[in-house]
């Protein structure tokens, strides 16, 4: 899998899985954009990729913001001249049931992970189009599952799942890649994060230890998924199992969701 000289922009690349994506493309060859709102954290990345080997540049992007999306993406292809690969990663978790979620928990959940996934892609692909590039969507294994306290969250990325769907009818001929992939359990920041997406370093995570993968290890399976140009990619084990049961026996599933659903 060399992917040297390829451009790569990745959004919430600050922690977590945007962060080990990021280390992953650099150790692959190619020059990593990464795009993000905490440029501190991003610094240090840089730092890190470049102690390396690798190459890397950090932006401010907000997907809040479609001009900060718009300009962040347009910054990139300006300063390297082409986007290669583009990763629509940024996305946050709204917990909580859903008669006890109010108005702006559904809208931010849905901004950030759908609005803004959604235009990340839009902003990307006429770039991507010019170099018959690889788009990568980042889901969740809840997509496909029952979400009893984190209804609004599951969702989110079932839109996603549906926009990675529709993306591969839309972009058929082009020569362009859209890859879906719904992680089950790996070890991230998504836990440390409030409904009003403010990050809480010290908060632990509920998500059962022995079932996590760790960035490293899902990284790598993630950046293999995009390079093969795969449609849709589920991992982990777990989440693969979890997904046929959801589909073979549903009714089973919900109750398994309602037994280790958040407290």
């Amino acid at each position: 899998m060399n992917l040297t000289d390829q451009i790569v922009w990745i959004t919430g690349a600050s922690s977590g899985l945007g962060k080990g994506m990021a280390l992953e493309f650099a150790s692959k060859g190619a020059t990593v954009a990464l795009a993000a709102r905490r440029i501190d954290l991003m610094n240090r990345l840089v730092e890190e990729i470049e102690s390396k080997g690798g190459k890397a540049k950090a932006y401010f992007c907000d997907v809040l913001d479609a001009k900060s999306i718009e300009t962040c993406v347009s910054q990139v292809v300006s300063d390297f001249g082409r986007l290669d690969i583009a990763v629509a990663n940024a996305g946050y978790g709204v917990v909580g049931k859903i008669e006890e979620l109010n108005e702006a928990d559904w809208r931010r959940q849905m901004d950030v992970n759908v609005t803004g996934l959604a235009l990340t892609c839009k902003y990307a692909l006429p770039h991507l189009r010019k170099s018959r590039g690889r788009l990568a969507l980042i889901g969740s294994v809840a997509a496909l599952l029952p979400n009893p306290g984190i209804a609004a969250y599951g969702a989110s990325k079932a839109a996603v799942h549906n926009i990675g769907e529709s993306l591969q009818a839309e972009l058929m001929g082009s020569g362009v890649s859209c890859t879906t992939i719904h992680p089950g359990f790996v070890d991230s920041n998504i836990a440390r994060i409030d409904n009003e997406g403010n990050f809480h370093p010290e908060r632990e995570d509920p998500r059962p230890a022995n079932l996590m993968w760790s960035t490293e290890k899902a990284s790598k399976v993630m950046v293999k998924a995009i390079a093969q140009r795969k449609a849709v990619f589920v991992f982990t084990g777990h989440g693969k199992l979890l997904v046929t049961v959801a589909k073979v026996f549903p009714g089973l599933m919900r109750k398994l969701a309602v037994k280790f659903a958040p407290k």
